[in-house]
């Protein structure tokens, strides 16, 4: 934020001043609020967007309140400036194996990092026009921008102006979580809220965390050249995902020239030599690694301080503001959605809660976030992507299930695409057959996903996907293909013999 409140964004050129105007202009005033809201719901991002524009199709009184920048999180620093990156960094890594396909192609050893970022910064401001003050004002929202602070149990105050409501949506989602380590705050660390504000690409990279973030953009950032290294306690990368696909992973980050300490435990941070170096200790044993930009991804914290819930009567804590299955706080006529509440912090996940949410909050519904389905996806390369129950889980449970697997490298479309790390693995229930959870990696894990979670949502079972229909040849025949393995895992020794007496007398 400048002195006047405005937010900044850096660097300071004509695609972020568009994304400024869209998504918090200079020039806005705020509505003078006129009498009670059906609905008030604090913050922009994706569950506030969606629970606003929902509300005002309906036909409520909806005011929109966002202290800094329309869409939030996923517009601004999350998912669409990360892929737009990753996207032309999987175009260099496309160029460099060329010749694997029998091409040749110009070297991409020299990539102009200032022109990536700024096709990124480009795209993102036509993307914000869809989260514009002004659409959403089009739309029929009140929209205010600047703090928010309960000052009552159906009030709220924004810009010295309290709003009273019949019902509230909290959605002011997270941020990136902070190191408070000895100097660290000295030196300076790049977050994923500020990573892409960039414009030389760095020499070295330290990547601190091995999640999702810090995963895809390690890769990014090595395949534009920097030199990268990964550091985490544990000893795997991407501790939510199966463990075989964090292995492919992990082989495949230390091909393409990743460095990976695992079992790191951070120490301090120092200038040195104008560079920034950082202490671990590493079995015992003291190292020191120096970087040009340190890139800390250690998950994300609350966006909760200011916002005075207790004034409301809304209980939280550390995580954030706590709901029951219907997205209700303690105070019943406010409700929270996105990752303000949730340990699904995704996108698509802050979409499905604000839907729940708007419905509970404006007609007495009774839906639960427990009925969700919900996938999520690491976009690295290969991609992993997962939904539902784990091997790991199932035993923890005490659910009885059985795993059918089927390796890329079997798929034909795998094969003719050079894309063959990878496997489409399926979790079925021992009891009823059902699907009850599944993992794909391979390069377009992401988009295939979707297959199994509609199984899952309609409680199919993983003989319902042996009949889908896939057209010839594509990687996603893979998960009919795995799910053809059930039939033959059936077939018991007898079974057989029984079969082979029978064709034997029918020759």
């Amino acid at each position: 934020m400048n002195p006047s409140g405005a937010p900044v964004v850096a660097p300071d050129d004509a695609y972020n001043r568009e994304l400024l105007r869209n998504l918090h202009p200079a020039n806005w005033e705020n509505p003078a609020p006129v009498g009670r809201y059906n609905l008030v719901v604090i913050g922009a991002g994706t569950a506030g967007l969606v629970s606003s524009a929902g509300g005002a199709a309906l036909g409520a009184k909806v005011a929109l309140i966002e202290r800094h920048l329309m869409g939030g999180d996923c517009t601004n620093y999350g998912c669409v400036p990360s892929k737009a990156v990753i996207r032309s960094a999987r175009a260099a890594y496309a160029i460099r194996e060329a010749a694997s396909f029998g091409l040749s192609a110009a070297s991409a050893d020299t990539v102009d990092f200032p022109r990536v970022m700024e096709r990124m910064r480009r795209l993102r401001a036509q993307i914000s026009a869809n989260d514009s003050v002004e659409r959403f004002t089009k739309l029929g929202a009140d929209v205010f921008l600047g703090g928010a602070r309960f000052v009552g149990r159906n009030e709220i105050e924004v810009d010295g102006r309290k709003l009273s409501f019949s019902k509230a949506i909290i959605a002011t989602g997270a941020r990136a979580a902070s190191l408070d380590l000895l100097g660290f705050a000295e030196v300076g660390y790049l977050t994923n809220e500020t990573i892409f504000s960039l414009e030389t690409l760095p020499k070295t990279l330290l990547v601190i965390g091995t999640g999702p973030i810090g995963c895809e953009l390690a890769q990014t950032f090595r395949r534009f050249g920097s030199e990268v290294i990964i550091v985490g306690r544990g000893n795997r990368l991407l501790h939510n995902d199966d463990a075989d696909a964090a292995e492919i992973v992990r082989k495949r980050f230390e091909r393409e020239g990743i460095r990976i300490l695992f079992g790191s435990k951070l120490l301090r941070a120092e200038r040195a030599s104008g560079k920034r170096r950082v202490y671990l200790d590493r079995g015992g044993r003291q190292e020191a690694i120096e970087a040009e930009e340190i890139l800390v991804a250690l998950g994300r914290a609350p966006n909760i301080e200011g916002l005075h819930a207790e004034a409301a009567g809304v209980k939280t804590d550390a995580t954030g503001v706590l709901v029951n299955d219907m997205l209700r706080t303690s105070n019943p006529d406010i409700y929270a959605a996105g990752d303000i509440c949730s340990s699904y912090k995704f996108t698509h996940a802050a979409e499905a809660m604000a839907r729940i949410a708007i419905q509970n909050a404006m007609f007495f519904g009774r839906k639960r976030v427990s009925d969700l389905v919900i996938p999520w996806s690491t976009y690295t390369d290969p991609e992993v992507a997962h939904v539902g129950i784990t091997e790991k889980e199932a035993a923890k449970r005490g659910e009885e299930i059985i795993v059918f697997t089927k390796e890329l490298a079997d798929t034909d479309r795998a094969i003719l695409d050079g894309e063959t790390e990878g496997y489409v693995r399926l979790y079925m229930s021992r009891e009823d057959g059902r699907l009850l959870g599944a993992t794909i990696v391979g390069s377009h894990a992401g988009e295939s996903i979707g297959e199994a979670v509609l199984a899952m949502k309609q409680k199919l079972k993983v003989g319902d996907l042996s009949g889908v229909i896939h057209p010839y040849p594509t990687q996603a025949e893979a998960i009919k293909r795995a799910a053809d393995l059930q039939y033959r895992s059936r077939l018991k020794p007898w079974m057989r013999r029984v079969l082979n007496t029978y064709f034997r007398y029918r020759r």
